[in-house]
């Protein structure tokens, strides 16, 4: 790796890694929107992840750090160095763990690093909160030795915000909400587009032009619950005995959820489809969203959901209600209660017409306040206010 030099300011966005996810595919429209006005470079603590080789192929840098399990001193050591030869001028780190590498990077000296001149700023985004989700003295004490006047932080709603007060003891006064936008141009299909679509994917997987298909698009984690997706699932087959739930994403629970679908009888009536890159495809197959998290940020994959038309039952939780209006854009259910969440998917299953105004309504509100554009702009002024 050599030391490079650029006319435009140089930000490297820290990720854990660059898979399919919301917090990763935000991190990449910025740089691919924004490389106009700023250099950008990525850096990822625990390996690559598939959208690395698609940022390499358009000319970024990608480096992985090869974090080590626990706390990796020699990590600092590492990004330090990849810091300074890139030249970065401000880190834009998505999470906590790569904010607080690159904060006590900025903090090391040795011999071959002697501090980072060229960093003017760190800004510090979180996507999502786990849960539960506690007070974390250990951070909270950590904060106020890394955090400087010159770095910001922002959350993706307000519900993230509250969290970072709460359990990371950030002051209000310096939190910015951005929320989550996208361009919902991949989703909002013309009608004989999706059509087409809709006719082709269900083709493909063998269902039929009038089976209801509900679609969740999430990572198998647990913080994403998709066994109470499952349960929910075994009660909906009572009244829609030909119903089919679509599972699109991968991780570490699949074998286990495979399990359950196969115990509760409901493994005909549910396609884990794996990793998939015709989300816009699948929502246009598919008559309901469903997202069964116990924790969220700002979905991007309700976003992209309601950008589609289609309309979302959803648990109450995070910042799920600061999307979705109860009965206006959609259907909200308490975290882990699946026979709500499946009345919900059921009233929406029986009900077209209700099913075409939740949908309408919710796209006209992602349109409003979740717009990529929107959100592009205020990073882009927060990239200008510390880099100056």
């Amino acid at each position: 790796m050599i030391a490079v030099t650029d006319s435009l300011p140089t930000i490297a966005h820290g990720l854990h890694r660059l898979d399919f996810a919301g917090a990763e595919i935000l991190a990449v429209h910025i740089a691919r929107n924004l490389r106009q006005q700023f250099r950008f470079v990525f850096f990822c603590l625990d390996g690559l992840g598939p959208l690395a080789d698609q940022l390499r192929a358009e000319g970024f840098t990608v480096a992985n750090l090869e974090r080590r399990p626990g706390f990796d001193l020699a990590l600092t050591h590492r990004l330090g160095r990849f810091l300074q030869q890139q030249r970065v001028n401000m880190v834009h780190a998505h999470q906590y763990t790569p904010f607080f590498y690159a904060a006590l990077s900025r903090l090391r000296r040795s011999a071959t690093l002697r501090g980072l001149k060229d960093l003017r700023g760190i800004v510090f985004t979180e996507h999502g909160r786990h849960y539960p989700d506690p007070p974390r003295p250990k951070r909270i004490w950590a904060n106020k030795v890394l955090l400087r006047p010159s770095d910001r932080v922002t959350a993706v709603g307000q519900f993230i915000k509250q969290a970072l007060i709460r359990s990371e003891g950030i002051d209000a006064a310096r939190i910015d909400v951005i929320h989550n936008g996208i361009d919902p141009r991949k989703f909002a299909l013309p009608d004989a587009e999706a059509g087409t679509l809709r006719e082709k994917i269900r083709a493909e997987l063998g269902i039929t032009a009038n089976q209801p298909v509900v679609l969740q698009v999430a990572r198998l984690h647990p913080v994403k619950d998709h066994a109470t997706a499952l349960r929910a699932m075994a009660h909906v087959k009572v009244r829609c005995p030909n119903a089919v739930l679509l599972l699109a994403g991968d991780g570490e629970l699949r074998s286990d959820l495979e399990k359950q679908a196969a115990e509760l009888g409901t493994a005909a009536h549910v396609r884990f489809l794996g990793v998939r890159t015709d989300i816009p495809a699948l929502m246009a197959a598919a008559d309901v969203f469903v997202l069964s998290s116990l924790s969220e940020g700002i979905s991007v994959t309700l976003l992209e959901a309601m950008a589609a038309g289609l309309p979302i039952a959803a648990t109450d939780v995070g910042g799920n209600g600061e999307i979705i209006e109860h009965g206006i854009t959609g259907l909200l259910s308490p975290r882990s209660d699946s026979q709500r969440l499946a009345d919900n998917v059921l009233n929406l299953l029986e009900d077209a017409p209700l099913r075409r105004l939740l949908g309408e309504a919710g796209l006209a509100r992602q349109k409003s306040l979740f717009d990529q554009d929107q959100m592009h702009l205020a990073f882009a002024q927060i990239y200008r206010q510390v880099l100056a």
